[in-house]
């Protein structure tokens, strides 16, 4: 239940704080606030806390893994928008993610230890940005009154569904399922549908960029706590995913400039 509450109240501001973001500093800026874990850590405090740090220590390899096929969704979704509707979009991109998550499962990658899997997700995350279109939108819509907690209801019923459908099935399992893109989906649907599909190109390629201080806060958890407590392991994770993440900005490059000049 403490689990379930904290989802309904993070996951709908954690998306209204992620879509104001995007609104005064564009898309790129929303897709890389994504790199913090706003339900992910959540939900690896509380299966440390419910189910065990053991169990959670190994829902964070899962989850590492899990990143893989995130950044599928968003090489998908970006290859397909430029010439596809958000609707065809985002259906190809969840079936790629489904068939890469199912892959990765099948294959037991968290079977190689933390480290290769850790610098494995590293070099393939790279190779996803490089084959990610970078975008050009300099557009700004106002979106109509209904846009916003519409997101909101519906990234909080898909992480509800998530969370139902991977209590059942084991650390490793829930970690894969973790990084759902969530946030990635929602965000790129209705900045897809509302600013165009360079806009959606631009936050996507973002959000696979912030996935190296996403992974960073995962090693620390799949590392640090078998070994020291709750409360100092998760402390580090979220001052590492923060260092990194503010160590990726410069990639972004010239599309926070552009989204700058919007204000």
């Amino acid at each position: 239940m403490p689990l379930l509450v904290v989802k309904l109240v993070l996951t709908p501001v954690g998306i209204a704080a992620v879509t104001l973001a995007g609104r005064r500093w564009g898309p790129s800026v929303a897709g890389w606030l994504t790199g913090f874990p706003l339900t992910s850590g959540p939900v690896s405090v509380f299966l440390a806390l419910e189910q065990g740090p053991k169990f959670a220590s190994q829902a964070a390899l899962g989850t590492l893994a899990g990143l893989i096929a995130s950044g599928s969704f968003s090489v998908a979704y970006s290859r397909l928008a430029a010439s596809r509707r958000w609707l065809l979009s985002a259906a190809v991109a969840l079936v790629t993610y489904s068939a890469v998550t199912i892959g990765l499962g099948a294959a037991r990658v968290v079977q190689l230890g933390v480290a290769p899997l850790f610098a494995g997700v590293v070099v393939v995350n790279a190779s996803l940005v490089d084959l990610l279109p970078r975008g050009d939108s300099r557009a700004h819509t106002h979106a109509p009154a209904w846009d916003l907690p519409l997101r909101m209801a519906a990234a909080t019923g898909f992480v509800i569904g998530i969370t139902t459908a991977a209590a059942v099935l084991g650390p490793t399992a829930t970690g894969l399922l973790s990084p759902f893109p969530v946030f990635g989906s929602v965000l790129a649907t209705f900045t897809h549908a509302h600013e165009g599909a360079a806009a959606a190109q631009q936050l996507l390629r973002a959000f696979v960029i912030g996935q190296f201080a996403f992974a960073s806060f995962f090693l620390v958890v799949a590392v640090a706590l078998p070994r020291v407590t709750l409360l100092s392991t998760y402390v580090i994770a979220a001052l590492v995913a923060l260092m990194v993440n503010l160590g990726v900005r410069p990639l972004l490059g010239g599309m926070a400039r552009q989204s700058a000049r919007k204000t």
